[in-house]
């Protein structure tokens, strides 16, 4: 079980933490929401919890609480610029269906 960062992804994430000057990483998880059922919910974490799965890439920690994990295992969190946007991009093998508008997927 694993979950990754691209190199891209983890300089952004290091870059945000340095100017933020807190954190331990990123919290990467799941939500029911939206028309396909899941939504990824990425947010800094400050600190790592007892039952936090710990996975580090490139000098940067991915924190994925247990009942996440199986829903995510295997994905690579990447930091894409696409014209004049830029964000994060989810690359999950589990996905199955995503819904037209992006914002939720299935497995």
């Amino acid at each position: 079980m694993a979950v990754t960062l691209s190199e891209a992804a983890a300089r952004h994430v290091s870059r945000y933490i340095a100017k933020r000057g807190k954190g331990v990483g990123v919290r990467l998880g799941i939500k029911t929401t939206g028309c396909s059922g899941l939504a990824y919910k990425l947010e800094y974490a400050d600190d790592i919890a007892p039952e936090d799965h710990v996975f580090e890439h490139h000098g940067v920690k991915v924190l994925v609480d247990p009942k996440s994990l199986p829903y995510i295992d295997g994905t690579q969190l990447d930091f894409v610029r696409e014209g004049l946007n830029e964000g994060f991009k989810f690359h999950n093998p589990r996905e199955k269906d995503r819904c037209g508008c992006g914002e939720s997927f299935r497995v």
